[in-house]
């Protein structure tokens, strides 16, 4: 039987393209992003085949964009921020400027009105947060001082982002948009509109600082994950549907404070795991929708408009950033990891750009040009890092013999290597690994740890840990963590076929390994077993066994 599902030929093909692409680009060591977004050209209306349904399209894409900013707003640290704001927040706002100035000055070289120019130029003036968290991890940069100037860098980035999707709407007809009001009605628009917000802001923090903390705890008190997740995605859209409704604020904003809110709550770091497969699954499809936005055609018809747009996006404001960190002082060797962050845009280069084609302040090819900017400019920002770790030796060897009375950046405040010999590896420091770590510890046991999750990491470096922050699947994580002089591998964690990875990857580095394991079930004993692990835990049978200790009994050759 024939059935008319556009829903599920959208979810279907869009997931399934968007694996295959993300993969091939993982593979070519680019951003799984330009897969994701050529995923969207396949299925869009400018190639041939199947096209998908661009009405729901649309739809998912929202979902998308609320999951996203409830994401940034769930990791916003105001204490990242704090902590480089002195030239986070001028140089940011600075760099800002200079881009979107860039970005009006094409415009007008095009004949576009000013209040295109200048949305065309501040969404090439924001970087991809999402790109820039995976480089710097990949380098284990987050937490050196020039990781953190990058990232303190971003957020600014992201909150001018976050008012300009508040005021843009309003101030449509000061722009050039259509239906534009006489100027007495657009500033009392304005200031309805900043009203709403701010009454918005104040009724979150007051009433919303209490209520959801109080609603994730109830959530967590039931011992039930689905109702916590479920609590969590409550939050985020009924938080987003509701603030639009109610207040006339956009979806962005208010998803982006639920997030914020969340992540004063004790319960962040679980929230944030719990929610991150449907954030990521969403995101997954909010770029595949932008990507079917995408006329390829550009690329053919305007190869010298695509071209400088990526100039002013890979060198245009990356100069901008260079020079504005050198005048602060700063290292080359942080002026270049700055401005290699910032060369390339994403997720709200597309919101921003989305809403002005909306409001039709910007022409559809505006759409275009940064579109295939940001595709190009995420393909080449790898090599831009790869080409500063090469001359890396050349930059400390600079920084180490600089002039006397030159400022230089704070050792302390760097990633510092991991120099341990001998030692144990953790994986995962959840409610098993804690214990064992403060074990170690007390009796002096040297010790690595490796945590996925961002803002444990960084916790867990605070109060002295050595930790390499990623996936210990990866073989890359592992060599920081100097798997090869290691004496014991603990896996803490409980996904049986990670693990199983993580045993392959470090048995193949250091065939002496001694590796530890836990589980849930029985078949994934076998399986880690197989897959190199020494000793494989399982809960249920060491609770089994203790019972029938207790008991006096033996425990049964089947436990």
């Amino acid at each position: 039987m024939v059935h008319h599902t556009p829903l599920i030929a959208a979810l279907a093909t869009g997931f399934v393209l968007a694996f295959v692409l993300g993969t091939l680009a993982n593979r070519l060591r680019l951003s799984p992003l330009v897969g994701y977004l050529l995923a969207g050209v396949l299925v869009g209306p400018f190639t041939p085949g199947f096209v998908a349904d661009k009405d729901l399209s649309n739809e998912l894409s929202e979902i998308g964009v609320i999951l996203l900013m409830f994401g940034v707003g769930l990791h916003f640290s105001l204490k990242d921020l704090m902590s480089v704001k002195n030239i986070a927040i001028p140089g940011a706002l600075v760099q800002i400027g200079a881009a979107t100035l860039m970005g009006m000055g094409l415009s007008w070289l095009l004949g576009w009105p000013w209040g295109a120019g200048l949305i065309f130029g501040l969404a090439l003036s924001v970087a991809s947060t999402v790109v820039l968290l995976r480089a710097l991890e990949s380098r284990q940069l987050i937490d050196s001082r020039r990781g953190k100037i990058a990232v303190g860098w971003l957020i600014v980035e992201d909150l001018v982002m976050v008012v300009a999707l508040v005021l843009i709407p309003a101030l449509a007809g000061v722009l050039g948009g259509k239906d534009a009001a006489p100027d007495e009605d657009i500033w009392l628009q304005l200031g309805i509109t900043l009203a709403k917000v701010a009454a918005f802001v104040a009724l979150m923090i007051v009433v919303g600082g209490k209520v959801i903390p109080w609603l994730l705890e109830k959530s967590a008190g039931t011992g039930s994950r689905e109702l916590f997740t479920l609590a969590v995605l409550a939050i985020a859209m009924g938080v987003a549907y509701g603030s639009a409704v109610l207040f006339g604020v956009s979806f962005a904003l208010g998803a982006f404070f639920a997030g914020m809110i969340l992540n004063e709550s004790e319960y962040s770091h679980k929230a944030a795991e719990d929610s991150l497969p449907l954030r990521d699954a969403f995101a997954v499809l909010f770029f595949v929708s932008v990507g079917m936005l995408f006329n390829p055609m550009v690329l053919i018809n305007e190869p010298l408009l695509v071209l400088a747009t990526l100039v002013i996006i890979v060198f245009g404001k990356s100069l901008a950033a260079l020079l504005i960190v050198l005048a602060f002082g700063k290292p080359l060797s942080t002026a270049l990891t700055i401005s290699a962050s910032l060369a390339q845009i994403g997720e709200f280069s597309f919101i921003l750009i989305g809403l002005g084609v909306g409001l039709d302040l910007v022409p559809e090819a505006a759409r275009d040009f940064v579109l295939a900017g940001a595709i190009l400019s995420i393909v080449i920002n790898p090599m831009l890092f790869t080409l500063i770790d090469r001359i890396q030796p050349w930059l400390d060897a600079r920084e180490n013999t600089a002039p006397a009375g030159a400022v230089e950046e704070v050792p302390a405040e760097e990633f510092q290597p991991i120099t341990e010999t001998g030692h144990a590896i953790l994986i995962g420091h959840g409610r098993v690994g804690s214990r064992i770590s403060a074990r170690l510890q007390a009796e002096g046991v040297p010790l690595v740890i490796i945590e996925d999750n961002r803002t444990q990491a960084q916790e867990l470096r605070e109060v002295g840990h050595s930790v390499v922050h990623g996936n210990a699947a990866s073989t890359r994580v592992l060599e920081l963590a100097n798997v090869a002089n290691a004496r014991w591998l603990l896996i803490a964690i409980p996904n049986g076929l990670e693990a199983g990875q993580i045993a392959i990857h470090a048995r193949a580095a250091n065939p002496d390994l001694d590796i530890i394991a836990r589980t849930h079930f029985d078949d994934e004993v076998d399986y880690l077993q197989s897959q190199g692990v020494d000793l494989v835990v399982m809960g249920e049978r060491e609770i089994a066994r203790i019972m029938f200790e207790r008991l006096g009994l033996q425990t049964p050759a089947s436990s």
